[in-house]
């Protein structure tokens, strides 16, 4: 059993690449390098370089290291961007994948796992987000993802794949500080970026109908999501398997963003009140996921808390920039 990682060199990838390899996984990584990382990877994994959109690399890659199931996780993932070009996201999120899926009905391969998003479900009006709820994604990026599920399960459904899709609710932390999240695009890394330039993290609206009136969110340890991927890889080679499962990753535990602030202000030393600033467009007052059925499926529960995402990933921060621990 050999395992395609598409865009195994990124941040979440990565972090799968080396869950399943530590689990004994064979694994291939075929990843671009626009936003991946070459070191990032174990040293007994093979990259090839090369774009879902390509479909002579993606059938050669097939080919040559006899794959057998695959992970799809090359994506472009940033919301703001999607509205300003949304072409750029169905042609990445929506071809990429019909090119690749093609190549893996010709090439035999049955088994196929989908990294797809919460964003498929926009702002729905629930304290807790079931599977069974509206899909009504808000901008371009979830429409991608939620186009995403739907192609890979009519593709299962015709062609007798074992399908997939995960949909992910907020990912921070890191399982080593060389895996961390380089972006600054999440919230925990923007805490970081702002605080340690000695400027006042920003909340986005603190009259909501919460708590404290900020938004809560359900936040994952990347780590624990790669062990999810694991767990989902291995179901899908179960004899029994056959047809497709799609589930929330999540904690099940909402976050206020001013509780996030917070604690990152405790872990960094950087305790730097927030700056509250007008509401963003579409944000939804609570999102948190029900992780009943990963759980009734499974028996897959995480292991990881908040605190514990802030501080590995603060740690990897610290890794590229020195100079950001607290005086």
């Amino acid at each position: 059993m050999t395992w395609l990682i598409t865009g195994g060199a990124g941040y979440i990838g990565a972090h799968v690449a080396h869950a399943m390899t530590a689990a004994g996984e064979r694994v291939v990584v075929l990843d671009d390098i626009s936003s991946g990382i070459p070191e990032r990877l174990p040293a007994s994994v093979p990259l090839v370089r090369g774009s879902v959109l390509n479909a002579e690399a993606v059938a050669r890659t097939l080919a040559e290291h006899e794959v057998t199931g695959v992970v799809h996780l090359a994506a472009k993932k940033q919301v703001g961007e999607s509205v300003e070009q949304p072409l750029k996201y169905y042609r990445e999120n929506v071809h990429g994948l019909t090119v690749l899926l093609q190549a893996v009905v010709e090439a035999g391969v049955k088994r196929f796992l989908f990294s797809s998003s919460a964003a498929v479900y926009g702002v729905p009006d629930l304290d807790i987000i079931p599977e069974s709820a509206p899909c009504e994604p808000i901008n371009p990026y979830g429409e991608t993802k939620l186009a995403g599920e739907w192609l890979v399960r009519a593709t299962g459904r015709a062609h007798g794949l074992s399908t997939a899709c995960l949909r992910y609710f907020n990912v921070a932390g890191a399982a080593t500080p060389g895996l961390s999240d380089t972006g600054v695009f999440n919230i925990i890394p923007m805490f970081f970026d702002r605080l340690t330039r000695g400027e006042a993290p920003r909340i986005f609206g603190d009259d909501y109908p919460t708590p404290d009136g900020t938004c809560i969110r359900d936040y994952i340890h990347v780590a624990d999501l790669a062990d999810a991927h694991l767990a989902v890889a291995r179901r899908l080679t179960e004899a029994d398997a056959a047809g497709d499962l799609t589930v929330n990753i999540g904690r099940g535990v909402g976050v206020s963003v001013r509780e996030l602030a917070d604690l990152v202000g405790e872990v960094t030393g950087h305790r730097i009140d927030p700056v509250v600033e007008p509401r963003r467009p579409g944000d939804a007052a609570r999102a948190v996921a029900s992780v009943e059925l990963i759980t009734k499926e499974l028996g897959w529960t995480t292991s990881l808390d908040v605190r514990e995402m802030v501080a590995s990933a603060w740690e990897g921060w610290l890794l590229r920039h020195p100079d950001a621990a607290a005086k």
